[in-house]
């Protein structure tokens, strides 16, 4: 039931980022807030499949039955109340072996907001944001770049990327600016739609119309402007192609094509010679750093909690999104017993697998 509820959750979000989806008049901001939860809730299938997976060949205590539907029903909410975007929804579920019936999954819904909160956070990447503006911003005559940034699933690649389209400094560099993030089906047609919203006056005629047409009002509404095109978690060398050639080059001096991506053979192909920036892991001072501000905000640190804490952040193998759910989800709880079970549980649900 719960894989089911995140799977549906999946699919909700995949659906509103279509353009035929009643919620295509979404502002850009909110199209990037919705890019942005997908990166989000994919690990979730990981997380809840590892979940059932380890109580597979035993039976689950009365406990673990009731934490285990109430997550499935908490999902399910979350699922048919997506539209309201800012209530973005991650649980992780212990087995509940030495936690009280008022166990984490009771303050879950809580969490979720400091999730949103602690996502801005820039821990670690700082420099890299600092060398992105730079290479954005930088004067530049000849034609369009293309700054790839390649890293794992989870890694914080949109986190920068969103970080640096929103600056200041960007706002006032380009004329325009245009976003989109590739579906699970390749679609090249979807692409161009996302980025048409950015670029020109969305009617009907527009959503009906053929992958050459649309890539010709592209072309066109870019022309002779200085451009900002950012694709996100592209997968595939054929998206790229698809789109590639809408971007004019001629008459745009200073226009950049920033993507991510997890894909080298992707990161290589559409321009690596160029620019690009490397997501890696965090380190452990990062980690705890994240973690820290992520589970205490401006509150004092506990003496007693630092070393469980530590013992946690190690184990999300520094990977930011990882260490924001785990520390979003400890928030509330005060209780040493709570952190001291999460960390002894915290490897069944924190996969060192890339692609997942």
């Amino acid at each position: 039931m719960a894989r089911a509820s995140v799977a549906s959750l999946m699919r909700t979000v995949e659906s509103l980022l279509t353009t035929n989806s009643p919620m295509r008049s979404l502002s850009c901001d909110h199209r990037e807030e919705l890019c942005a939860l997908r990166e989000k809730v994919s690990p979730l299938e990981v997380f809840v499949k590892n979940f059932e997976k380890n109580n597979v060949s035993g039976e689950m205590t009365d406990f673990e039955v009731e934490t285990h539907e109430r997550l499935s029903d908490t999902l399910q909410l979350v699922a048919e109340d997506i539209d309201r975007i800012w209530k973005v929804s991650t649980k992780i579920q212990d087995k509940g072996k030495q936690v009280s019936e008022g166990s984490l999954v009771q303050d879950f819904s809580s969490s979720t907001n400091n999730i949103l909160n602690v996502n801005n956070n820039m821990v670690g990447l700082d420099d890299q944001k600092e060398c992105l503006l730079e290479d954005l911003t930088e004067s530049y005559s000849g034609e369009p770049k293309v700054i790839p940034i390649v890293g794992m699933g989870g890694i914080g690649k949109t986190t920068l990327a969103k970080e640096v389209y929103n600056h200041e400094s960007v706002l006032r560099r380009f004329d325009i600016r245009a976003w989109a993030t590739e579906s699970q089906q390749h679609n090249i047609k979807e692409v161009l739609l996302s980025l048409l919203q950015s670029t020109i006056k969305m009617d009907d005629t527009v959503n009906i119309s053929g992958e050459a047409e649309l890539a010709d009002m592209l072309q066109k509404s870019l022309k002779r402007k200085r451009y900002l095109i950012f694709l996100d978690d592209i997968w595939s060398c054929e998206v790229w192609d698809g789109v590639r050639r809408c971007f004019p080059i001629e008459d745009n001096a200073g226009s950049r094509i920033l993507l991510t991506t997890r894909n080298d053979e992707v990161a290589y192909y559409a321009g690596i010679e160029n620019i690009s920036l490397r997501r890696s892991f965090m380190d452990q001072d990062e980690s705890w750093s994240l973690f820290k501000s992520a589970a205490f905000s401006s509150e004092a640190l506990p003496y007693e909690f630092e070393t469980v804490g530590k013992q946690i952040a190690d184990e999300c193998h520094g990977l930011p999104l990882t260490i924001v759910l785990v520390a979003g989800l400890l928030k509330s709880k005060r209780a040493i017993e709570d952190w001291e079970s999460v960390a002894k549980d915290v490897k069944s649900f924190v996969t060192n697998d890339p692609d997942e």
